[in-house]
């Protein structure tokens, strides 16, 4: 690696901090707007992930950088409306009416709303209900961002809370992945692992394996991997498989005052006996917090290189 390049990843890895410590105040109502658009927590992971990376990588390009936050959401929607329409869904159409709005009254609806959501709306009256009735932007703010009008938003919105009340028996799809049999590669690591056989650990590694720690780091083969990221071996802590939101995944566990507590989160693919893909979100605060609610244990918030008990 060249200096110049030496230089340029510190500078990026600054200004990620330093960008962290801007949206620290509204980083969990943006994960769970990105849970909530696509109706997944993985799906919502992915497009939290993809927000993040293009924020960065195009900030320079605002103008006028008067509202982060706006911002941030803005990416955040068009990056899925984007998305839903490679795949060719129908986005809908947002139309103006001159009738009175309402707020919803009960925090029951509003619950029931978020899980029937993208059953039975498009993605942009999904987004516009989000924005204006959960994470309480302005009728204007969100005209702006979905591009349309703010009479269109609270018209829209109308439309939605009254289906919403003649729907109220719809029965919501299950969208749970069938969990695969157990595979014996992830056995054998999972033993490996929880041995602290490192030597063991990588012969089940492929040559080629993508390892990556979501918004943390990247290795694209094993000589990075063991150069890398294990190089000082294994962390010492237990892991056990887990589903997780209808994913088989592993779940590091470490020893606290309080018990056993989340360390890290990971999957990985297998193909011909060989781990080619890992994924760790060790990194990603808001997807292991709100990951450990669901799996009944508490997240570890000091853990080098990162204390979260300080945000």
């Amino acid at each position: 690696m060249s200096q110049s390049t030496k230089t340029l990843h510190a500078q990026s890895n600054e200004l990620r901090q330093k960008f962290d410590e801007e949206i620290q105040d509204f980083s969990d109502s943006l994960w769970n707007y990105c849970r909530y658009l696509t109706g997944s927590p993985w799906d919502g992971e992915d497009l939290y992930q993809e927000t993040m990376l293009k924020v960065l990588g195009g900030l320079f390009t605002r103008w006028h950088p008067t509202n982060l936050k706006s911002y941030v959401f803005r990416i955040a929607t068009n990056t899925w409306i984007d998305q839903c329409r490679k795949e060719k869904r129908t986005l809908g159409e947002l139309h103006e009416e001159y009738e009175a709005y309402e707020e919803f009254s009960d925090g029951l609806e509003l619950e029931e709303a978020l899980q029937k959501l993208e059953d039975l709306f498009s993605p942009r009256q999904t987004a516009v209900f989000l924005l204006l009735e959960i994470f309480r932007f302005q009728a204007d703010e969100v005209a702006s961002i979905v591009r349309t009008t703010p009479g269109a938003v609270y018209a829209s919105v109308r439309r939605m809370k009254y289906k919403l009340q003649t729907n109220r028996d719809h029965l919501i799809k299950p969208k749970l992945e069938n969990s695969p049999q157990k595979s014996k590669t992830l056995q054998a690591y999972l033993k490996a692992f929880n041995h602290g056989d490192l030597d063991g650990m990588l012969s089940l590694i492929s040559d080629h394996a993508h390892y990556e720690a979501s918004l943390g780091f990247l290795e694209v083969n094993k000589e990075e991997i063991i150069n890398g990221s294990l190089a000082y071996g294994l962390p010492g802590h237990q892991a056990v498989e887990c589903e997780l939101w209808g994913r088989q995944v592993i779940v590091v566990l470490a020893d606290s005052d309080q018990g056993k507590v989340v360390h890290d989160i990971q999957y990985q693919e297998v193909e011909n006996n060989r781990i080619v893909y890992h994924r760790s979100f060790f990194f990603r605060k808001e997807f292991i917090v709100a990951a450990s609610k669901e799996l009944g244990y508490k997240p570890q918030l000091n853990k080098p290189p990162l204390n979260w008990d300080k945000e």
